[in-house]
């Protein structure tokens, strides 16, 4: 069932993610599919060693943490399109609008910004109800990588903003 998986390195975060060469797609996770021997022999595998191995497990490195996100972007945004929309023209205060509203929906509810992240976040975390997996500091931008040091495991931060857009942060480790 390992069929098309390797492990490559990430040239932007310095850490290992799994890839599918076959349907060219990419996970921070291991594929659930494959038990850990099958991750031990996976093209790459090696990359894993010296913290990696533990991602593959579920957990990061000493000092690094886990989040997830909601991110809306804006015309402002470094980069104003998105999975969902090709030319994002929204403000940036129709952005925070937008925040304010999933906030309310949210109301502490893990499930609920899981859900929410899957369906309307315009980052391509969408796929795993906005997961960014395990980064240590100097991976993120600043604002971003300050809330979710500043959490407890579970904490939502209130609304930031970075050069990709505004951002709703839950620390998951």
């Amino acid at each position: 069932m390992s069929e098309g998986w390797e492990v490559r390195m990430s040239n932007s975060k310095g850490v290992p993610y799994f890839f599918n060469s076959t349907t060219r797609q990419s996970s921070w996770e291991p594929p659930k599919e494959l038990t850990p021997e099958q991750l031990s022999r996976l093209p790459g595998a090696e990359q894993l060693k010296g913290g990696g191995a533990a991602k593959a497990e579920g957990g990061g490195k000493p000092g690094q943490v886990r989040a997830s996100h909601l991110l809306v972007k804006h015309r402002d945004s470094r980069r104003p399109s998105s999975w969902k929309e090709a030319n994002i023209t929204r403000t940036k205060e129709e952005a925070i609008e937008i925040l304010k509203e999933y906030e309310q929906e949210i109301a502490g509810s893990q499930e609920t910004f899981a859900e929410l992240a899957s369906q309307y976040s315009d980052c391509s975390s969408h796929s795993n109800a906005g997961d960014l997996g395990w980064f240590g500091r100097g991976q993120m931008q600043k604002p971003f990588e300050e809330a979710a040091y500043a959490l407890k495991v579970g904490e939502f931060s209130p609304i930031i903003s970075t050069d990709s857009g505004v951002h709703i942060v839950m620390r998951t480790g």
